[in-house]
């Protein structure tokens, strides 16, 4: 299994709107498409955990094939008005707001 946790701001307030949006966009067969097997959103003073899970050992090629499906396109506009980047300056994709594991524990491993 493959994660990635994406690191950004999100507006005071907007954890209903932004679940509602993944919740849609949760219902189609988009996660199938991209190997999504878990996807977790936490809050924390402004700042926006996006942790997905994935089936495959790297899940960023399928991401990559669905960037370009509509319903990829329209929640990643959709988003906007309650996310942004973590360091404008510096984003130019998801994989730009990426945090880098540099620990991992499992049980039984």
């Amino acid at each position: 299994m493959h994660s990635t946790l994406i690191v950004a701001r999100m507006r005071p307030a907007a954890s209903d709107d932004v679940a509602r949006l993944f919740t849609d966009f949760d219902a189609t067969e988009m996660p199938q498409r991209m190997g999504t097997r878990r996807r977790q959103l936490f809050a924390y003073r402004g700042l926006y955990f996006h942790l997905q899970d994935f089936d495959a050992a790297d899940g960023s090629e399928r991401i990559e094939e669905a960037k370009t499906d509509p319903r990829f396109v329209r929640i990643s506009e959709d988003l906007k008005p309650y996310i942004e980047a973590y360091d404008p300056t510096t984003w130019r994709s998801p994989a730009d707001a990426m945090a880098t594991r540099f620990y991992r524990w499992e049980a039984g491993a």
